[in-house]
Protein backbone atom coordinates (compact mmCIF):
# COMPACT_ATOMS: atom_id res chain seq x y z
CA UNK A 1 0.00 0.00 0.00
CA UNK A 2 1.48 3.52 -0.90
CA UNK A 3 2.15 6.64 1.45
CA UNK A 4 -1.16 8.59 1.60
CA UNK A 5 1.31 11.57 0.41
CA UNK A 6 2.21 9.33 -2.25
CA UNK A 7 -1.07 8.87 -3.59
CA UNK A 8 -1.85 12.27 -3.04
CA UNK A 9 0.79 13.40 -5.59
CA UNK A 10 0.15 10.80 -7.84
CA UNK A 11 -3.38 12.29 -7.89
CA UNK A 12 -2.34 16.05 -8.08
CA UNK A 13 -0.03 14.57 -11.42
CA UNK A 14 -2.97 12.78 -12.85
CA UNK A 15 -4.85 16.06 -12.98
CA UNK A 16 -2.26 18.40 -13.85
CA UNK A 17 -2.23 20.05 -10.39
CA UNK A 18 0.94 20.96 -8.96
CA UNK A 19 1.93 20.60 -4.63
CA UNK A 20 1.73 24.08 -3.53
CA UNK A 21 3.25 24.95 -0.23
CA UNK A 22 -0.15 25.75 0.95
CA UNK A 23 -1.76 22.43 -0.16
CA UNK A 24 1.22 20.89 1.79
CA UNK A 25 0.54 22.34 4.91
CA UNK A 26 -3.18 21.39 4.78
CA UNK A 27 -2.39 17.71 3.35
CA UNK A 28 0.43 17.34 6.42
CA UNK A 29 -2.49 18.74 9.03
CA UNK A 30 -5.33 16.64 7.71
CA UNK A 31 -3.51 13.40 8.19
CA UNK A 32 -2.07 14.16 11.12
CA UNK A 33 -5.29 14.77 12.66
CA UNK A 34 -7.40 11.08 13.43
CA UNK A 35 -10.70 11.13 14.34
CA UNK A 36 -13.83 13.37 12.74
CA UNK A 37 -13.27 16.72 12.31
CA UNK A 38 -14.85 20.04 10.43
CA UNK A 39 -13.34 21.56 7.85
CA UNK A 40 -13.36 24.77 10.36
CA UNK A 41 -11.74 22.73 13.03
CA UNK A 42 -8.73 21.31 10.44
CA UNK A 43 -8.69 25.56 9.34
CA UNK A 44 -8.27 26.33 12.44
CA UNK A 45 -5.59 23.75 13.12
CA UNK A 46 -3.62 24.60 9.86
CA UNK A 47 -3.72 29.07 10.50
CA UNK A 48 -2.02 28.21 13.74
CA UNK A 49 0.90 27.09 11.71
CA UNK A 50 0.21 29.59 8.82
CA UNK A 51 -2.12 32.39 9.31
CA UNK A 52 -2.10 33.74 5.66
CA UNK A 53 -3.92 30.14 4.84
CA UNK A 54 -7.39 30.85 3.93
CA UNK A 55 -10.44 28.88 4.45
CA UNK A 56 -11.36 28.80 0.75
CA UNK A 57 -8.15 27.20 0.26
CA UNK A 58 -8.65 24.57 2.75
CA UNK A 59 -11.89 23.82 1.37
CA UNK A 60 -10.57 23.67 -2.12
CA UNK A 61 -7.72 21.24 -0.80
CA UNK A 62 -10.39 18.85 1.19
CA UNK A 63 -12.08 18.74 -1.74
CA UNK A 64 -8.62 16.91 -3.38
CA UNK A 65 -8.24 15.07 -0.84
CA UNK A 66 -11.60 13.56 -1.11
CA UNK A 67 -11.32 13.25 -5.03
CA UNK A 68 -8.24 11.75 -4.61
CA UNK A 69 -9.62 8.57 -2.10
CA UNK A 70 -7.70 9.84 1.33
CA UNK A 71 -10.57 11.50 2.82
CA UNK A 72 -14.61 10.80 3.28
CA UNK A 73 -16.66 13.23 4.19
CA UNK A 74 -20.44 13.00 5.52
CA UNK A 75 -23.19 15.23 6.64
CA UNK A 76 -24.83 14.18 9.80
CA UNK A 77 -27.50 16.66 9.48
CA UNK A 78 -27.50 20.56 10.36
CA UNK A 79 -25.32 21.51 6.77
CA UNK A 80 -22.10 20.74 8.34
CA UNK A 81 -19.52 17.96 6.54
CA UNK A 82 -17.34 15.95 8.61
CA UNK A 83 -14.35 14.68 7.51
CA UNK A 84 -12.16 11.49 8.34
CA UNK A 85 -9.24 9.43 6.59
CA UNK A 86 -10.29 7.00 3.96
CA UNK A 87 -7.05 5.48 3.00
CA UNK A 88 -6.13 2.58 4.30
CA UNK A 89 -8.68 2.49 7.15
CA UNK A 90 -11.74 0.12 7.25
CA UNK A 91 -15.08 0.65 5.90
CA UNK A 92 -17.53 1.60 9.37
CA UNK A 93 -20.61 3.16 10.05
CA UNK A 94 -21.42 5.69 12.90
CA UNK A 95 -23.70 6.32 15.86
CA UNK A 96 -24.45 10.08 16.39
CA UNK A 97 -25.42 11.45 19.58
CA UNK A 98 -28.54 14.13 19.10
CA UNK A 99 -26.99 15.78 22.13
CA UNK A 100 -23.70 16.49 22.46
CA UNK A 101 -22.85 15.34 18.64
CA UNK A 102 -20.47 12.45 20.04
CA UNK A 103 -19.62 9.87 17.18
CA UNK A 104 -18.56 6.15 17.52
CA UNK A 105 -17.03 3.83 14.42
CA UNK A 106 -19.14 0.97 14.61
CA UNK A 107 -18.36 -1.85 12.14
CA UNK A 108 -20.96 -5.29 12.12
CA UNK A 109 -20.35 -7.91 9.36
CA UNK A 110 -23.81 -9.07 9.72
CA UNK A 111 -24.96 -5.68 8.78
CA UNK A 112 -23.07 -5.19 6.34
CA UNK A 113 -24.21 -8.72 4.83
CA UNK A 114 -27.61 -8.28 5.14
CA UNK A 115 -26.84 -4.11 3.04
CA UNK A 116 -25.25 -6.19 0.10
CA UNK A 117 -28.09 -8.75 0.24
CA UNK A 118 -30.63 -5.65 -0.17
CA UNK A 119 -29.05 -4.03 -2.75
CA UNK A 120 -29.31 -7.27 -4.62
CA UNK A 121 -32.92 -8.24 -3.40
CA UNK A 122 -33.71 -4.40 -5.15
CA UNK A 123 -31.52 -4.84 -8.72
CA UNK A 124 -28.82 -2.45 -7.25
CA UNK A 125 -25.34 -3.47 -7.98
CA UNK A 126 -23.59 -1.92 -4.14
CA UNK A 127 -20.82 0.71 -5.27
CA UNK A 128 -20.89 2.28 -1.85
CA UNK A 129 -23.29 3.24 1.27
CA UNK A 130 -23.30 5.02 4.66
CA UNK A 131 -25.23 4.54 7.74
CA UNK A 132 -25.63 7.17 10.53
CA UNK A 133 -27.35 5.66 13.47
CA UNK A 134 -28.73 8.85 15.58
CA UNK A 135 -29.52 8.40 19.08
CA UNK A 136 -28.18 9.58 22.76
CA UNK A 137 -24.83 8.02 24.18
CA UNK A 138 -24.84 7.27 27.82
CA UNK A 139 -23.00 10.34 29.07
CA UNK A 140 -26.32 12.90 27.54
CA UNK A 141 -28.29 9.90 29.19
CA UNK A 142 -26.85 10.06 32.55
CA UNK A 143 -26.42 14.06 32.52
CA UNK A 144 -30.03 13.85 31.12
CA UNK A 145 -31.23 11.61 34.78
CA UNK A 146 -29.74 14.40 36.88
Amino acid sequence: MKPAHEVFMDYLRDNGLSMTPQRALIVDAFLGEEGHFTSEDLFNKVRRRDSAIGLATVYRTLKLLTDSGLADAFDPGGGVAIYEHSYGHRHHDHLICTECNRKVEIMDSDIEKRQEELARENGFELESHRMLLFGVCPECMRKGRQ
